[in-house]
């Protein structure tokens, strides 16, 4: 973990840890140079040494560099400091949408569509920079506090021209609960599994949890490969019918099943917010619901006719309230100024601002006749119910009071058509027996053919001119995509079944629209090691984009020339393919670190962690103790080349004096003390004794010798004599009288 007000860059201070995830840690930051607050993803230190993780790091920022969009979480800056690797990224305070769901149980369907049509915008504007996220979730979709949806985490997403995203591989990338079935089995990931994903993130909205679920990621796996997903509508009843079929389609196994881009979706998306009953979802085998009767409630597939559209069309079970339980539901112990600010401006915008209803109104309708032409299709909620029960009860009153009158008459009258289609088969098998009708059509095979429609040709159409062509014989039809390069792009180039086959009317017809001539295929040139100028030359010839990104220091390849390129040498591309050069800056640069202070032995832990090596020379000191740094001859935090020597000084602490110890013998005192003085040396008396040799009141003593050479200030010990000592009285006669003679006579 990062402690607060450490800089990265030498721009962004890190304010406090905000989340964690797998493979990094999050950090609220700001930039100092563009004054703004934002989010710093730092890498953990677990993987700073590991290759494959940096890769995997930066190839975040490089899918998300180029994505610049409301719905998307904008990537700022990369890089890297004191072996620190990090992405600066748009700060964005609010909650995941996973978050959200756990604390509401489960969203309103209005709420859903609104939040979908926003992440699926996010999604689109990845797939328009070619970019696949491959890891869609709730987790990873953020809900700001002003009610945008932002799409985040692009962790695992790759180019939809890299190779590695067409290669099969066993490994599974992604969160498992949201996984589409070609991913989880390492198969080809295209935008189709983006939208699989989001389809699952949807159905978690609406139902509160998701579809599959287990006690393994195998086994959660394994149902997204080969279980089929339950219809929200047997949770949520009363989910609109087009936000079911949504869903439905989104989350079907095969990828050609599903929408084709999120274009599309976002196409139904809108259409559902003003037609939430509208049958205007094109599924391909999928298991749809059929309008409820009195003897049949439950589901089928089927090919619906007109008629039953039109009945689905008068259902209205939509709630038409935003959601008043949001602000009941909302997280209480995330933030309550968050959670009152949040709410006044979702009802601002979604529910109870007046203004929004009239922009509503004003874009799909005109705003008196709005509510009145909803109405009549839709019928209110409360009349419509009356009205169904009154037909109900009016229909089992007429067939009550008309089947005791009217039994006679009509048993009467099933007799007599019983006896006439008697009649009938008795002709027909024997006008069949005896060859009548050999050769001719019978009632059954016109009644057959009565039912069925001849294909018209709808190649070279685009297909809004096919769609149009189709629907006068009552067929439907679905749209793929395929390069072409005979066909015009937008014309339809192939058609199933084909025209002039007869078929069940309401069938669907396959057609297949040029989207284009296909492009030529090219190979990466090898330009690793190249100067800048020569690599775009090659990569210019071969037709292909080229981009410049982030530079990076490199101990092996010199500056301005090319340290990596992506996709990677060597891959097989289309012309026109965007590809990235990274050009080196040289070898990264050693921050000389703070000596001074330091003892010489973490002085050279601190150069050599930073790739430096030290030179200590030593001098005196009389402020510094011993075995400390005094000074370093390059100043700290000053940036220099790997391996530069950075010189400093020891200290061997103060510098000692050396003075001669004078000779203090038949010295006086006063003049002892005096010679000791002057020489820069402490005197000190330590008394008086007898000595035969040196008269009373001189120096006889000094425990320094006289000549010695010793530190500047040492102490010199002395004692002055008391003369010599007297002798000793004779006892038994005068023996002052006869010394006195005796010395005398001498």
């Amino acid at each position: 973990m990062i402690k607060e007000g450490v800089f990265l860059g030498k721009r962004y201070e890190i304010l406090g840890r905000i989340g964690s995830g797998g493979m990094a840690d999050v950090y609220k930051g700001k930039d100092h140079k563009l004054n703004r607050f934002v989010a710093i993803k730092v890498l953990k230190s677990t993987y700073r040494s590991d290759e494959t993780f940096i890769k995997k790091f930066l190839s975040e920022a490089q899918a998300a560099a180029g994505l610049m969009h409301p719905n998307v979480v904008n990537v700022y800056d990369v890089g890297q400091d004191r072996g620190l690797y990090y992405m600066v990224m748009e700060l964005v305070e609010g909650i995941t949408l996973k978050d959200y769901i756990e604390k509401k149980g489960k969203l309103s369907a209005k709420e859903t569509i609104s939040i979908s049509i926003q992440m699926v915008t996010g999604i689109q504007a990845a797939h328009n920079c070619h970019i696949i996220h491959r890891d869609i979730k709730p987790q990873n979709i953020i809900i700001s506090k002003d009610g945008k949806v932002k799409v985040t985490d692009f962790g695992i997403a790759r180019a939809t021209t890299s190779t590695a995203t067409q290669a099969v591989t066993t490994t599974v990338m992604g969160s498992v609960h949201y996984t589409s079935p070609e991913q989880a089995r390492g198969g080809i990931v295209d935008e189709k599994s983006d939208i699989y994903s989001a389809g699952i993130t949807m159905y978690e909205m609406i139902t509160g949890h998701v579809p599959f679920d287990g006690d393994s990621t195998v086994t959660v796996a394994l149902k997204h490969l080969n279980e089929v997903i339950k219809s929200p509508a047997e949770e949520v009843p009363d989910i609109p019918y087009s936000l079911e079929c949504i869903i439905m389609k989104c989350t079907q196994k095969l990828p050609n099943k599903r929408y084709m881009s999120c274009e599309e979706l976002l196409q139904d998306l809108k259409h559902s917010l003003v037609d939430p009953e509208g049958d205007f979802v094109v599924l391909d085998g999928v298991t749809r619901r059929m309008p409820a009767t009195s003897q049949d409630t439950g589901r089928t597939t089927v090919v619906m006719s007109p008629d039953e559209l039109n009945r689905m069309k008068n259902r209205q079970n939509y709630n038409d309230d935003y959601d008043d339980d949001y602000d009941d539901d909302y997280d209480d112990d995330y933030d309550d100024d968050y959670e009152d600010d949040y709410d006044d401006r979702r009802r601002s915008r979604y529910d109870d601002d007046d203004d929004y209803d009239d922009r509503r109104r004003s874009r799909y309708d005109d705003d008196d006749d709005y509510d009145d032409r909803r109405r009549s299709r839709y019928d209110d909620d409360d009349d419509y119910d009356d009205r169904r029960k009154d037909r109900y009860d009016d229909r089992n009153r007429r067939k009550k009071n008309e089947v005791n009158k009217d039994t006679k008459k009509i048993m009467k009258i099933l007799m007599v058509v019983a006896g006439v289609v008697i009649a009938l088969l008795i002709m027909f098998l024997v006008g069949n027996a005896v060859g009548v009708f050999k050769g001719g059509k019978g009632t059954t095979t016109q009644q057959t053919d009565s039912e069925m429609v001849k294909v018209p040709d709808v190649t070279g159409k685009t297909y809004e001119e096919a769609q149009k062509e189709l629907n006068k014989y009552d067929l439907g039809i679905h749209k793929s995509t395929a390069p072409s390069d005979t066909v015009a792009k937008g014309k339809i180039i192939s058609q199933d079944p084909a025209d002039g086959k007869k078929v069940k009317k309401h069938t669907t017809v396959n057609v297949v629209i040029s989207s284009g001539e296909e492009a030529k295929t090219t190979t990466i040139p090898n330009v690793v090691g190249m100067s800048e100028a020569d690599a775009e030359k090659a990569l210019q010839d071969k037709n292909l984009v080229v981009k410049k990104g982030d530079p990076v220091y490199s101990d092996d390849v010199e500056q301005g020339e090319v340290v990596s390129v992506s996709p990677s040498e060597g891959a097989e591309v289309k012309e026109g393919t965007t590809v990235t050069l990274v050009i080196s800056k040289g070898n990264q640069p050693a921050t000389v670190p703070k000596l001074t202070g330091k003892s010489q032995s973490d002085a050279e832990a601190a150069l050599s962690q930073a790739g430096l090596s030290g030179n200590a020379t030593e001098d005196y000191s009389d402020t510094v103790e011993e075995g400390v740094i005094i000074s370093q001859d390059t100043d700290a935090g000053k940036e220099v080349s790997k391996g530069t020597t950075i010189g400093y000084v020891v200290s061997k602490g103060p510098k000692m004096t050396v003075v001669t110890v004078p000779d203090l013998s038949y010295k006086d005192q006063n003049t002892a003390e005096k010679l000791l003085k002057q020489a820069g040396l402490t005197p000190e008396y330590i008394g008086e004794d007898y000595s035969d040799n040196y008269p009373k009141g001189q120096v006889f003593y000094q425990s320094v010798s006289s000549g010695t050479q010793v530190e500047k200030g040492t102490t010199v010990q002395y004692m002055v004599s008391k003369g010599a000592q007297p002798s000793a009285p004779d006892s038994g006669n005068s023996g002052n009288d006869s010394g006195t003679e005796e010395n005398t006579n001498q």
